[in-house]
């Protein structure tokens, strides 16, 4: 037995049906809809990662790349814990390898959880030539990757890439885009205010208002509406 599969074995023992039908729920997984095909073992993240923890010594890349492979979510989100702690030590080879699985990297929490932390950790003293190549994609989890790994670039107070991927992926038509750019139009606004205002005058008008109400969330009440009312008076 590979050590990818005693990891599913251990996954699986802690798993429960009610809790994989409420997670195939919450995360879409019916016909039509973003997850569609994603299955659930019923397992908790603070179990999946000790789980992760208590294999990450004996992991190679073959078991991650079955783990990632896997049609069960909490085995893709196990391998992801585990190259975010391997990434400490073999940065290159991590980043590389996560950009050649992304096809695992298929559901909202797993780019969230790891993109910032491995891509974006990795371009932070790089050229961010390839965040563009991502939001080029068709692809939409790989373009959420490329929105989201920005994060690392926001906490150094370095906004400038997030602006212009919100720009270039302003328009997208999935909500789950709208979310992960307004999300991170809100982080920056939260390291220069200034330069979310500037956005935000230009594009408030024609901004998805879930992009908007996501970018606007800290703001002053008042500040708020009127960024509101643009929109509102760009629809009427």
């Amino acid at each position: 037995m590979t050590i990818a599969n005693e990891i599913f074995e251990q996954l699986r023992s802690q798993g429960g049906e009610e809790k994989a039908r409420h997670l195939s729920r919450f995360f879409k997984c019916q016909p039509g809809e973003y997850g569609e095909g994603d299955r659930f073992l019923g397992v908790t993240v603070p179990e999946v990662r000790s789980v992760s923890k208590a294999y990450k010594e004996k992991v190679n890349w073959q078991d991650l790349e079955e783990l990632l492979a896997s049609p069960w979510h909490e085995c893709r989100l196990a391998a992801l814990l585990t190259l975010m702690e391997k990434y400490k030590q073999e940065p290159e080879a991590v980043y590389n390898f996560y950009l050649k699985h992304t096809s695992g990297i298929n559901n909202w929490d797993l780019v969230d959880l790891s993109a910032h932390k491995i891509v974006g950790a990795h371009l932070l003293r790089r050229d961010r030539s390839p965040l563009y190549h991502l939001a080029g994609s068709s692809n939409m989890w790989e373009q959420r990757i490329a929105v989201v790994s920005t994060w690392a670039f926001i906490r150094e107070g370095d906004c400038n890439d997030t602006l212009c991927l919100a720009e270039k992926l302003l328009h997208h038509p999935h909500d789950l885009m709208h979310k992960a750019v307004g999300w991170m139009l809100r982080e920056v606004g939260k390291k220069r205010l200034d330069l979310l205002r500037d956005f935000l005058n230009r594009y408030a008008h024609v901004m998805p208002r879930t992009t908007l109400r996501y970018s606007i969330e800290k703001l002053p009440t008042e500040e708020r509406l009127r960024y509101l009312g643009k929109k509102t008076k760009s629809i009427s």
